[in-house]
């Protein structure tokens, strides 16, 4: 690679296990413990928005006053985004605040974040960090019971994917950290990267993803570990 070269990552709910967060598909993870079609599709949140509501409001309360911070994962992205002449973008799948209290600035998160809520008849989001009630009322538009969590559901389309589509023809390396390789679009951006043929790619993972076979190199272990490493090894280039 070139100084100047782009680098997109890709990171999903691995990288954040190790600050204290619940991955989705592990054995322990969420999905064990409640079903995705009652707290995460549109049609959930119609027939019980209060249950939705009390799912996210947990979730939103243990990041905000629970002992979760940024790990050495987190801390060396930011780095590597500092220290990196070109341009390195994150793109997370995760709707957590780390990677911006890490230091993260060039940041899509694709999912949307925990940490806002929108109106579903205004469409503007908003900064939330409470408990969000079922008849709370819109700050812009003062509609009553309209607020959700600002989250993408199972059959809602992620956010600003002609963007993460830009910056995905234009990287010259593309890293895969803590994903599953389940959840599309974005397991599908390796083989996009790979249809160009000139990025390199590689997987940073506690274990293959579904998808690791469409990598040119995976390396396994902890992303508290594996990731600082990595960035060592390219500012060190």
């Amino acid at each position: 690679m070139a100084g100047k070269d782009s680098i997109v990552i890709l990171t999903g709910a691995g990288i954040s296990k190790e600050s204290g967060l619940d991955t989705f598909r592990d054995k322990d993870g969420i999905w064990s413990k409640v079903r995705l079609e009652d707290v995460a599709t549109p049609d959930g949140f119609r027939r019980d928005p209060a249950r939705v509501q009390a799912f996210y409001n947990t979730r939103r309360r243990n990041l905000v006053e629970g002992d979760i911070r940024p790990n050495a994962a987190h801390l060396a992205l930011a780095r590597l985004e500092r220290e990196w002449p070109g341009e390195v973008l994150v793109v997370t799948q995760n709707i957590d605040d780390l990677h911006e209290r890490a230091g993260t600035e060039n940041l899509i998160h694709m999912h949307g974040e925990l940490l806002k809520i929108r109106c579903g008849k205004c469409a503007r989001p908003f900064a939330w960090s409470e408990d969000l009630a079922v008849d709370a009322k819109c700050p812009d538009c003062h509609r009553t019971g309209s607020l959700r969590p600002h989250v993408v559901w199972f059959g809602e389309m992620p956010l600003h994917m002609d963007r993460i589509f830009d910056a995905l023809a234009r990287c010259a390396l593309f890293v895969s950290i803590g994903t599953s390789g389940h959840v599309y679009p974005a397991a599908g951006f390796v083989q996009t990267v790979a249809n160009q043929g000139r990025a390199h790619t590689i997987e940073l993972n506690l274990e293959p993803s579904e998808g690791a076979s469409l990598f040119r190199e995976t390396r396994m272990g902890p992303a508290s570990q594996l990731v600082p490493a990595f960035v060592e090894e390219l500012l060190s280039r």
